[in-house]
């Protein structure tokens, strides 16, 4: 375990998540959305938890490295699951996070192979910044269409795949980050946040990991 000494702030992050995740069980089941100001809410407290965890509980780089990958490997098994089993198909959002998920998961198994040293942990936290930060734009996109009133929802659009085969990238990326009515629908939930709030919280704390890693010697 990391210690950090004389700052105990990395278990006042877990307990603030705990305190979160015990309030959304407590409080009443409901069919209707969320509001923003609650599910922004809970995604900062699960972002924190869940990163000062990470900080907590870091292994040494190589380990670390491949954690994240099974971490991610185990997002997108659930992706799938959900997908084929349950029969969630993913909206447009949805899909560009999982490509997000897969491309974090590729550059922590590349990072786990090679285990480098500072300077190349450096430049995999630079990568999986960019990567992650991207993610984390798309999936907070999706989480405000998602509480958005039922009247201002956008009209449902095209699927990636058309999209990608008819139109510019620019405009693929522009139609994309504008979602549509399919990307508003909430589907599975777990303690009151829908799945891309859950992915927002996955790729904040990749980003941390990855940026903790570079004095992980």
């Amino acid at each position: 375990m990391k210690r950090y000494a004389q700052v105990p702030w990395p278990w006042i992050g877990i307990f603030l998540a705990l305190g979160a995740a015990v309030q959304a069980l407590l409080a009443p089941q409901s069919t209707a959305a969320s509001t923003l100001g609650e599910t922004a809410y809970r995604i900062v407290a699960m972002s924190i938890g869940v990163s000062s965890l990470v900080l907590l509980f870091m292994p040494p780089r190589r380990i670390a490295y491949f954690t994240g990958a099974l971490v991610a490997a185990g997002l997108v098994a659930w992706a799938l699951y959900l997908q084929y089993v349950v029969g969630l198909d993913p909206c447009p959002l949805c899909s560009v996070q999982r490509m997000v998920v897969i491309a974090l998961g590729v550059i922590c198994v590349v990072a786990a192979f090679q285990n480098p040293r500072r300077g190349g942990a450096t430049f995999y936290a630079l990568i999986a910044t960019i990567v992650g930060g991207f993610g984390i734009l798309v999936a907070m996109r999706h989480v405000w269409i998602q509480a958005l009133p039922k009247g201002e929802v956008p009209s449902c659009g095209m699927s990636l795949n058309y999209m990608l085969d008819t139109l510019p990238f620019s405009d693929v990326l522009d139609k994309l980050f504008h979602g549509g009515g399919e990307c508003a629908e909430e589907g599975w939930k777990f303690l009151q946040l829908a799945i891309p709030s859950w992915t927002l919280v996955f790729f904040v704390a990749m980003v941390v990991g990855s940026i903790a890693l570079v004095r992980r010697d």
